[in-house]
């Protein structure tokens, strides 16, 4: 049984939104990421946000031609992005560098698990290309570990820094909602066929369980 067209162009037009959400949260990651490597206390330090943000970059360029071979203009997949992003970061701006470092872990790490649970209702090479470009990596490990270097260092931070993380994820699941709500073919609607408020709700409850545990792996309260 074939594919009908209104079901394969379903699928194609959440392939262009997921894609081109993931590829503006790229490139305002590495433009947040190499300005907030000025709050560095190390010249070690600032290299190694730095070389995140140039990985940030290298995702971006991966996304950015995935979209054109599928016959889509980048920068016209990302648009609709563009103002509900540069919000999001306006509104969760660090103040300094333990803040930048938790930032950019709750983003990274929260912004994969959206985009991953989203892939699942793609085509499989689509869905194995999201996995590879959105599935933790060294980055995220690094970021990790900073942060606990940070928290085993100056034990006072523990309590802002759980404060901050609280606050982020807040933010970072309202704004899944706000995507998924105002563009409602990257809610999983695919497969339920139901409410995609409820469908979206589901997920940011699913997300907002996994953000818990990593906090707890640090040693902070979600």
């Amino acid at each position: 049984m074939g594919i009908s067209p209104d079901t394969a162009a379903t699928a194609g037009q959440l392939s262009t939104e997921l894609l081109g959400a993931m590829a503006y949260g790229e490139l305002s990651a590495f433009g947040r990421l190499s300005l907030d490597s000025r709050y560095a206390p190390t010249l070690h330090d600032r290299s190694v946000l730095a070389k995140i943000a140039v990985g940030a970059y290298g995702n971006f360029a991966l996304l950015s031609d995935r979209l054109s071979e599928m016959g889509v203009d980048p920068e016209h997949a990302m648009l609709p992005f563009q103002r509900s992003f540069d919000h999001f970061h306006e509104r969760t701006k660090p103040g300094d560098w333990f803040e930048s470092l938790m930032k950019a872990y709750v983003i990274d790490t929260v912004s994969s698990d959206f985009y991953r649970a989203v892939s699942m209702f793609l085509d499989p090479t689509t869905q194995h290309f999201v996995e590879r470009v959105a599935s933790p990596d060294q980055a995220t490990e690094v970021l990790r570990v900073l942060l606990r270097r940070s928290l085993a260092d100056d034990p006072r931070l523990a309590s802002r820094l759980a404060l901050q993380g609280r606050r982020l994820v807040g933010e970072a699941l309202t704004q899944a909602q706000r995507v998924g709500m105002e563009h409602p073919v990257l809610g999983p609607t695919l497969k339920s066929g139901g409410d995609a408020r409820a469908a979206v709700k589901t997920l940011t409850t699913e997300l907002a369980g996994k953000h818990a545990r990593r906090m707890s792996g640090l040693g902070l309260t979600a």
